[in-house]
């Protein structure tokens, strides 16, 4: 089914152009998840990535970022979508969630990024 939300064709657009221009096939990984239908879109909680990622690092999120659990690492989290709940979480913990978008042009060639599903 073809998506009707345009910011999310336009960003989908942008992440296959990125992957294209750039070499980077994380890019296009990731708009193939943005692809898929909503429902299977990865969700993942702030506790599994206490568990999983280490300070400092940028974690990509080819859907949603939940509050659910707690974290204490200060690390920079881009998603499609992110709960209230997890922002205040993760800016309290020395965090930042940002969007794909701005993430897109930090660093075009998606370089020291780690893919959460």
């Amino acid at each position: 089914m073809a998506k009707n939300n345009p910011n999310l064709v336009r960003l989908i657009e942008a992440l296959k152009k990125a992957s294209h221009e750039n070499g980077a096939p994380i890019w296009r990984d990731i708009a193939d998840g943005l692809e898929k239908p909503s429902s299977r879109w990865a969700e993942v909680n702030l506790g599994e990535l206490e568990r999983i990622v280490e300070e400092g690092e940028t974690v990509v999120i080819p859907g949603k970022l939940l509050g659910g659990g707690n974290i204490t690492k200060a690390v920079t989290v881009a998603s499609y979508r992110c709960s209230g709940e997890a922002k205040r979480k993760l800016e309290g913990a020395g965090g930042r969630a940002i969007t794909l978008l701005d993430l897109l042009g930090s660093n075009p060639t998606g370089t020291e990024v780690r893919v959460m599903r």
